[in-house]
């Protein structure tokens, strides 16, 4: 039920209570007023009567009050009429006429207790009161009452009994009720019919403001208010569109101004409002993530925030975290969530363009195409999906997330441009950071052999100090030389010479384990830190070392040679306090294999100090 039609019922309603009232108010006062009127008619007949009667006494004619009786019973309003006479009255004049005595035990109790008695009688056929009033005995009136009757003061003399038929007054009653309620019908209609006229239009202004403010909290702010209205309704009318459309156009560039902040593809609820709030919300959360990374060191602590976003702002619980060497075209997995089934991703690792998401840059979704990736797959049939992510011109990140549940699939893909947005927050942050990163590392590292330099041993020998020391770990230092390497440079340019230095650096990076690591100390000499190795095996890897570089023939225009290596062994902390002196010892021990006749692996033994002089 609309407002209108329940302003109506409500005000018919409120009518008809007010009209009901009235005529039970009206019809109980007309029923009170009859009653009233007919005992003051019967009061009044009472004393006529007894004012007849003294008078016929006094007159001595009291045998011709038999006339006078009846023209008061002939009255039209009175329907029945007789008189009582008291014992004491029987007994001095005698019982009177016929209709002079009580006929019943209202009359004989009026007679005894001396009050007035009145009965209502009321049903479809008739309306009638009856009323007995006594005569009381009094010296103290006109006429004096004792003067004719053996009686006392106060004696009650005798009674009249009237029946009046009131069915008139209440013909009159009901008739006055009809006219009052058709005057209230009347009313109720008019009523009715004016609350129509002037309300309609502000009702029908009411739903209609009703149902554009419903469409608003859709997000549809386009309806207007098309009803015509008259008078203050117009211009309401008029202010109400005005503001809808301002409403409609504003937020509407609020959702394209801060759509160019984020790529909106979550956020596709129809209501610009909601729309605009989300949108702020998820910047606010991507301003709060940029600022917290770019205070961190390292594009390491960047990924472990990554990871955090992923695990608990995403819910996503099983994932792989890569980090593609463009240059290299290699792909290594730096992070992993979850129980993942295994899977043979060796050739991937080697050749990143076998990654499909990398090769295409475009999210890989399992569910689009059975086997859509070969090196994704697995044996459970777990569903994934692969997110690339290009850093810079050298780096690329992909992200393989994998699930069981298609729930939770639907979920993960719809957040997809929300990673993204994450992602897209920490690239300049990483870019950054790698940048710092690889000014850093080529500051320390050689440029001609890739292989960090001695500024890299100063600044974290100690640190690996510390790290054997804690672990209870040793090392063996290996100091490299290559023999007569002046010889070449003079004789056959630097260029050749640059060719030998790479060859070594390159011998050593492939023939040592990855927790060893190989240093360019200076000019054509080397240095190798071997990690906990067993001490048995260090002579056979110094020698290997010689072996390999010892056997590569070396060009230059159309002279061909070979080189060979000189190297000292020391072991710490075997044989040194620091690494540093581990370092001095090897270095000794180079000398002395070089004293020797070059070509030679010479381990450090204490007695090659000279002087007893320490280093």
């Amino acid at each position: 039920m609309n407002s209108h039609k329940k302003l109506l019922l409500i005000v018919t309603i409120m009518l008809l209570v007010l009209m009901i009232a009235v005529v039970i108010n009206v019809a109980l006062n007309f029923r009170e007023y009859s009653y009233k009127s007919a005992l003051d008619k019967a009061n009044s007949t009472a004393e006529y009567v007894r004012d007849g009667l003294t008078a016929h006494m006094v007159n001595g004619i009291m045998e011709k009050r038999e006339f006078f009786l009846n023209n008061i019973k002939n009255h039209k309003d009175i329907k029945d009429f007789w008189i009582i006479r008291s014992p004491k009255v029987v007994a001095q004049f005698g019982p009177g006429f016929k209709n002079e005595g009580a006929r019943d035990a209202i009359d004989k109790e009026v007679i005894e207790s001396g009050k007035m008695h009145y009965t209502i009688k009321e049903n479809s056929n008739e309306v009638s009161l009856r009323v007995t009033i006594p005569y009381i005995a009094t010296a103290y009136g006109s006429p004096n009452c004792l003067e004719c009757h053996n009686a006392k003061e106060g004696d009650v003399l005798g009674a009249i009994s009237v029946k009046f038929d009131i069915q008139d007054t209440r013909n009159a009653g009901i008739l006055t009720i009809i006219k009052i309620i058709v005057i209230n019908i009347v009313f109720l209609i008019i009523a009715l019919f004016s609350i129509n006229y002037f309300f309609k239009p502000i009702m029908a202004l009411f739903h209609e403001l009703s149902k554009m403010i419903s469409y608003a909290r859709m997000g549809d702010y386009s309806k207007r208010i098309t009803l015509r209205v008259k008078g203050e309704g117009e211009e309401v009318v008029e202010q109400i569109n005005t503001l809808f459309e301002k409403l409609e156009s504003t937020f509407n560039n609020l959702k394209n101004s801060l759509s160019t902040f984020v790529t909106s593809s979550q956020i596709t609820c129809q209501n610009p409002l909601e729309e605009s709030k989300k949108i702020i919300n998820e910047l606010s959360d991507i301003y709060k993530f940029k600022k917290t990374i770019e205070l961190d060191r390292t594009y390491k602590d960047i990924f472990e925030r990554i990871y955090y976003i992923l695990e608990e702002r995403f819910e996503i619980k099983n994932y792989k975290f890569y980090l593609i060497d463009k240059e290299k075209n290699e792909r290594e997995l730096i992070h992993q969530r979850g129980d993942i089934e295994e899977c043979d991703c060796s050739d991937v690792d080697k050749n990143a363009e076998l990654c499909r998401a990398f090769r295409t840059q475009n999210e890989v979704l399992s569910i689009d195409f059975k086997d859509v990736c070969h090196f994704c797959k697995t044996n459970s049939g777990t569903e994934y999906l692969c997110i690339p992510f290009d850093i810079n011109s050298e780096l690329a990140i992909v992200i393989s997330i994998y699930t069981n549940d298609m729930d939770k699939y639907n979920q993960i893909q719809s957040t997809l441009v929300d990673i993204e947005n994450y992602l897209e927050a920490a690239k300049p942050v990483l870019e950054s950071k790698f940048l710092m990163q690889k000014l850093k590392e080529s500051s320390l590292k050689d440029g001609l052999t890739g292989l960090y330099n001695r500024r890299f041993l100063e600044n974290f020998i100690e640190k690996f100090a510390k790290q054997a020391d804690r672990a209870e770990k040793s090392y063996a230092v290996l100091m490299i030389d290559i023999d007569f390497f002046k010889m070449v440079n003079d004789t056959y340019g630097h260029d050749v010479g640059d060719t030998v230095i790479k060859e070594l650096a390159r011998i050593l990076k492939t023939n040592i384990r990855s927790a060893d690591m190989a240093i360019r100390y200076g000019g054509e000499e080397f240095l190798v830190l071997l990690y906990n190795p067993e001490k048995s095996k260090v002579l056979d890897i110094a020698q290997n070392l010689a072996d390999k570089f010892k056997n590569i023939e070396f060009q230059a225009g159309n002279v061909s040679f070979k080189k060979t290596l000189s190297i000292g062994i020391a072991y710490y902390p075997q044989q040194a306090e620091s690494l540093w002196q581990a370092i001095k010892f090897a270095d000794t021990a180079l000398y002395a294999a070089k004293e020797s006749g070059r070509d030679k692996i010479v381990e450090f033994d204490p007695q090659m100090y000279q002087n007893g002089e320490k280093y």
